[in-house]
């Protein structure tokens, strides 16, 4: 019977419910998390930095919407990148 549940989306629901693996950045920690919106997924993860055994975590949410869910996750590593370069630890404040 699992061949009809992937013949019926049952991998793409089992997809959704996994989260992303971690993506190590200059010392931080991605974790894609993109949200399903009608069919499409939107632009959305965490970024975590450990500071003095405390975990920071800084969630974000873009506008971009994309067809499937590793396209989104891909974008949302890039994103992630960008916020890190350009804030580094200030996310945090």
């Amino acid at each position: 019977m699992s061949w009809l549940s992937n013949l019926f989306g049952g991998v793409e629901a089992s997809k959704q419910s996994q989260s992303a693996e971690p993506v190590l950045y200059e010392g931080y920690r991605i974790i894609p998390e993109p949200m399903n919106e009608e069919g499409q997924y939107r632009l959305a993860g965490w970024i975590e930095l450990d500071v003095d055994g405390e975990i920071r975590k800084h969630q974000f949410i873009r506008a971009d919407l994309f067809r499937s869910r590793d396209e989104a996750e891909g974008a949302t590593v890039i994103k992630a990148k960008q916020l890190i370069d350009q804030m580094g630890q200030r996310l945090f404040d």
